[in-house]
């Protein structure tokens, strides 16, 4: 699996953080930092934070 986060619509709102705290994370300027590459068994969680998102800026390859 493989995340991706289009940074140009991420408005740093950080749902995506709520749901898979283990992918998501925001740094200490406040802006969103992630695992592109997670483990297979986060899928749940990172599909979910994908569904969260306010603004569709998460899109989950392979």
């Amino acid at each position: 699996m493989k995340v991706v986060v289009d940074m140009n619509k991420c408005q740093d709102h950080g749902q995506c953080v709520f749901a898979a705290p283990d992918v998501f994370r925001l740094d200490e300027n406040g802006r969103l930092a992630y695992v592109s590459d997670p483990d297979d068994a986060l899928v749940d969680e990172v599909e979910e934070a994908a569904d969260v998102c306010p603004l569709q800026a998460i899109r989950i390859e392979g």
